[in-house]
């Protein structure tokens, strides 16, 4: 009898050609076959999933269960560290751009293409001063030391050489502060045109005398040669013709 329902179980499954699935009893539900083996792969690839988490936990990934991995790195917008750098709107509104065009913040310098006008003096201000209006700005330039004289104003009388204006020259040494150094440009002149060819001493003799009256004095002019004839023996020793030219 066993035998026949086994054959007659089978002849019915095959008689309705596999229309009605296999179930199986667990716990005393009857299920389908094939939502069991779902069943299985799921709870397989959850494993999997797991074990693969557990590797990378070292790396700041985690795996949601959904099976996304999400990067532990990454603040929650819903942590009080998240809100605090979340740009968005408290209220839910806006898009999440900056205010007023990224212009309104504090010690920005306001929207490209912003021109602002002259700030008025506010005569009511507690640090307001009188004196200020009528404050006129110069520019200072510091006076000349030796070093520096010679360093500064020896390529000058070099170019000079090369173009031979004595008007660009005289413009340059006005911009400078030559203090106490001024009987000194007849000085430098001379010794380097001592060094140089006859045609240089010849040049230095008109530029001396373009330069007195504009940037040198007559005194500045004698108290040069006085210092070049008290030099004259050191002079003699990097030009030995120095006495009679």
């Amino acid at each position: 009898d066993v035998e026949n329902l086994s054959d007659a179980l089978f002849s019915g499954d095959e008689e309705n050609g596999g229309s009605e699935e296999r179930k199986t009893e667990i716990n005393g539900n009857w299920i389908p076959a094939t939502s069991i083996t779902e069943a299985k792969i799921n709870a397989k690839a959850k494993r999997r999933l797991r074990k693969n988490s557990s590797r990378d936990s070292g790396r700041g990934d985690s795996v949601s269960e959904n099976g996304e991995t999400q990067k532990t790195g990454v603040v929650v917008p819903t942590s009080p560290k998240g809100k605090l750098l979340d740009r968005r709107s408290r209220s839910g509104k806006g898009r999440g751009l900056p205010k007023k065009g990224g212009a309104g913040g504090k010690g920005v310098w306001g929207t490209p293409g912003q021109v602002y006008d002259v700030e008025e003096v506010d005569i009511k201000d507690p640090n307001y001063d009188d004196d200020q209006e009528n404050c006129v700005y110069e520019t200072v330039v510091l006076p000349l030391d030796e070093r520096a004289f010679e360093k500064t104003l020896t390529p000058i009388i070099q170019e000079y050489f090369e173009h031979g204006d004595t008007n660009e020259v005289s413009e340059m040494l006005k911009d400078l502060n030559l203090g106490e150094m001024k009987y000194s440009v007849p000085v430098l002149a001379v010794s380097l045109a001592l060094e140089g060819k006859a045609s240089h001493r010849e040049m230095t003799s008109k530029l001396i005398s373009d330069l007195c009256g504009t940037v040198v004095s007559k005194t500045d002019v004698e108290k040069s040669f006085d210092k070049l004839l008290k030099d004259l023996p050191e002079l003699v020793l990097d030009s030995p013709r120095a006495p009679q030219v």
